[in-house]
């Protein structure tokens, strides 16, 4: 493994941090369980997964991958062009591509939350490594099944997924994820609780 594999892992990513980060920012309104309980007694989701967060986070998580994609394709006529960065297929396929991977992160985010609520953790607890992989895992099996219908519907010549993650890209970020994730986390807390000292 060399540097330009660890690149390329976060370059594909980016779109994947942004989103589960912003949809945290962002929300706010209404719940998407709208405040409805299971049959266990406990809430579907809470109030931490809201429509706005949902839906505003995948589309900047989107945007954030468009500029990934127009930086990779002008990396390719200059010296940097070895690295190999991905423009997710380029326009128009990158569309459904980064939707994939922001919209797979946090349906996985939401998919964890309810299985953290049936077990009685409470919002804001972390449930390690879960709350750290979640949005990772949603956003790489989301991104798989969509490369596959494109790959299956003649759209593309070759599986995106495959021929650019692979093994040591997902090493990587599995393993730096919930690193990354629980610093967010921490400094997030801070600044919060600074904040409402003030």
């Amino acid at each position: 493994m060399d540097a330009t594999v660890l690149a390329q892992a976060f370059w594909i990513i980016i779109p994947v941090y942004t989103a589960n980060a912003t949809a945290v920012l962002v929300g706010g309104g209404t719940p998407i369980d709208f405040g409805k309980n299971w049959r266990d007694g406990r809430r579907i989701l809470g109030d931490g997964k809201t429509w706005s967060g949902l839906f505003v986070g995948t589309l900047l998580g989107m945007i954030a991958g468009f500029g990934c994609s127009i930086g990779a394709s002008l990396l390719r006529n200059t010296d940097y062009a070895f690295v190999g960065l991905s423009d997710f297929e380029g326009f128009p396929l990158m569309i459904p591509l980064l939707f994939a991977l922001c919209f797979g992160a946090l349906l996985g985010d939401i998919v964890e939350s309810f299985f953290k609520r049936r077990l009685g953790i409470g919002r804001g607890v972390d449930w390690i490594p879960f709350d750290q992989l979640d949005f990772l895992l949603g956003a790489l099996v989301f991104s798989l099944l969509i490369s596959t219908l494109l790959q299956v519907a003649g759209l593309t010549a070759s599986n995106w997924f495959l021929s650019t993650i692979g093994v040591w890209h997902l090493l990587i970020l599995v393993v730096v994820t919930p690193f990354i994730h629980l610093t967010a986390n921490l400094l997030w807390r801070h600044a919060k609780h600074r904040q409402a000292q003030h």
